[in-house]
């Protein structure tokens, strides 16, 4: 054996291979999914086969790897009474095998899925001797699909293809490739139907060599993993193969490994989600964010009990929740930390709800979710100088976009710095190291993202009113209305007033209103849709500039159309709200910076806003 290896190449007769799967001698881990194939995917399969083309390696892995335990299954259409222990699993070529089981072995009609309507059917495949043996045909074209009943309808009858009965087929020419390995039986009757016929003998010889025997002697590429590897490693290698139709992720592959102690992890996760989703911020918790939470409680406490045990520091355990982590998770583990976890759930939507979040679209990234699930399961309840640090903590996850590309390092360092400084210890990497620029600021226009979705719930969070409505937006929220950041001086308008697009589509001249606000604004000048709120709503002057100072916006720059004064002081308004929440200055670069992205922001008032936000520098 090669020792490097991890795996060994080989080659199986397809008859073989097909034999041990009708016995049970090769089954599926059982992951509760069914992938079913459609007419085309299979047609092509078989045409594949018939012509002795690869079809691709099937990966297995033999059965009894005492590190690595899966409940398996029979492969869908294998029914037996008794049903065996397995000798081999399937770990990749799960549609191939099943598909080639149901037309060649199982004698029963192929499930397929319609492209269509993805309604499952039944069907029968044949092979057109006299197109198979065309040079000039295609192979697939060659190989007919009929329905459960064998009777394939046509524009008219002539065309009608009728192989419901062995006559039938013989007559047709239409050989079922159903009895591709009972091919003589077969044969037979062909024989006798067409009176031994020469120059249909001669045909049948000539398919049986070109076609038949291919299927016969067709040898399955097969890639066994090696009993010695660990769970990790089986597990890496299965997700890595298993990207279509859906990619398996970590969670189906636990939910598999689970099974074998006789564990639903997906009963468990639906109990769970039912009740995550009673809590609209939490609504679109997925199960690998779920997963991936409990994994990173459970590395937590490994760690906190290795270090109570007298444990080194270079020797402690490692804390994350990446892939490899979930892999490690058992399933006593799971079912220790599960509780505690969940509760740490419910607690981080009541403090999100706190922060202005009321709905899980406003949350930019379930990473940083799991890992506040994570210090909420460490700190439980928090104080109020804990609550405002770790609020602090959260709004720099979102300014400074920490998570937008994230590695378990992330995950490892948040959690074990993070409840420290909860408790009066040193200050966390990313309350170093987060930060917003006024050019990031300034150079966002898309309606997504972390700082868009920051922005818009701290604006409401401090009481943020709808132009038309006059109600409060957070209330707006709470009762699922529709809400999205529209542009303050219209799109139409700046358009007329040759403003650059990167100035009016920037979140500076962006507020959260309702759809129905925005329609009503249309594309007029502020002073005209303002005036026309007073004069068609009846609502007071003085009651549009409380509305409007609500959005950190200057009344008077709107009455008076003027987009430069409502820019400069919005962008001074608006870094001010967001310092306060991050607790350090949105950091301003020098004015050549500045004056280079034309964005015409005043010296005086870069000066002015500099100050302003170096007054913020701390911990709120």
């Amino acid at each position: 054996m090669n020792s490097i290896s991890m795996f060994d190449n080989t080659k199986e007769a397809l008859p073989d291979f097909l034999d041990d799967i009708h016995m049970g001698k090769i089954q599926l881990p059982d992951l509760q999914r069914s992938f079913v194939w459609s007419d085309e995917q299979i047609v092509k399969l078989l045409g594949s086969i018939s012509q002795a083309f690869p079809i691709g390696a099937i990966l297995t892995l033999k059965a009894g790897n005492s590190s690595v335990k899966f409940k398996p299954r029979l492969i869908e259409g294998v029914e037996l009474k008794t049903v065996p222990i397995p000798e081999t699993l399937l770990l990749d070529g799960q549609q191939r095998c099943t598909s080639l089981h149901s037309c060649l072995r199982s004698g029963q009609p192929v499930a397929i899925r319609d492209r269509r309507n993805q309604k499952v059917q039944q069907r029968w495949y044949y092979i057109d001797i006299h197109g198979a043996l065309n040079p000039n045909m295609d192979r697939t074209d060659a190989i007919i699909s009929f329905p459960q009943s064998r009777i394939k309808r046509g524009g008219s009858p002539s065309r009608n293809l009728n192989c419901s009965t062995p006559e039938r087929e013989f007559e047709s020419l239409m050989f079922p490739v159903s009895q591709v390995f009972n091919y003589a039986v077969w044969r037979a009757g062909f024989q006798k139907f067409w009176n031994y016929d020469p120059l249909k003998l001669d045909l049948l010889d000539q398919f049986e060599a070109e076609v038949i025997k291919k299927f016969e002697h067709y040898q399955i590429a097969v890639i066994q993993l090696k009993p010695e590897l660990s769970k990790i490693a089986v597990c890496q290698a299965f997700e890595d193969v298993n990207l279509t139709p859906t990619k398996l992720t970590f969670f189906d592959l636990t939910t598999a490994v689970f099974a074998a102690d006789d564990f639903s992890l997906r009963d468990h996760y639906s109990d769970v989600s039912k009740q995550l989703s009673k809590y609209a911020v939490l609504q679109f918790v997925r199960d690998t964010d779920w997963l991936q939470a409990v994994t990173l409680v459970t590395t937590y406490n490994r760690r906190q009990e290795a270090i109570e045990s007298g444990g080194k520091l270079g020797q402690l355990p490692a804390v994350g929740c990446c892939r490899r982590d979930v892999f490690n998770l058992t399933l006593e583990e799971y079912k220790r930390f599960s509780p505690i976890t969940l509760a740490a759930f419910k607690e981080a939507a009541k403090f999100l709800h706190g922060l202005g979040f009321q709905h899980c679209e406003d949350i930019a990234y379930p990473m940083q979710l799991v890992i506040l699930v994570g210090m909420l399961s460490i700190v439980g309840f928090p104080n109020e100088s804990m609550r405002s640090k770790l609020e602090r903590w959260w709004w720099l996850g979102m300014f400074g976009e920490v998570y937008a590309g994230w590695h378990n390092t992330v995950s490892a360092r948040d959690i074990l710095e993070v409840p420290q400084w909860l408790f009066g210890g040193d200050f966390p990497s990313v309350a170093k190291n987060a930060n917003l620029t006024l050019t990031r600021l300034l150079s966002i226009t898309q309606r997504r993202g972390a700082v868009y979705l920051a922005l818009n719930t701290l604006l409401r969070k401090y009481g943020a009113i709808d132009f038309l409505s006059g109600e409060q937006l957070s209330n707006v929220k709470v009762f699922d209305g529709v809400i999205e950041s529209h542009h303050v001086f219209p799109e139409a308008w700046c358009k007329q007033q040759l403003i650059e697009p990167k100035r009016y589509n920037s979140l500076i001249n962006r507020t959260p209103l309702r759809e129905k606000t925005n329609r009503f604004i249309g594309g007029k000048a502020p002073s005209e849709y303002l005036a026309k709120l007073v004069q068609q709503q009846g609502i007071s002057k003085q009651r549009l500039d409380t509305i409007l100072r609500s959005h950190l916006i200057e009344p008077n720059t709107l009455w008076d159309d003027d987009f430069e004064a409502f820019f400069e002081l919005r962008i001074e308004a608006l870094s001010d709200l967001i310092s306060q929440a991050i607790g350090k200055a949105v950091q301003s670069e020098v004015s050549d910076e500045l004056d280079s992205a034309n964005l015409n922001i005043s010296k005086v008032s870069k000066g002015k806003g500099r100050r302003a936000m170096q007054s913020k520098i701390g911990i709120i």
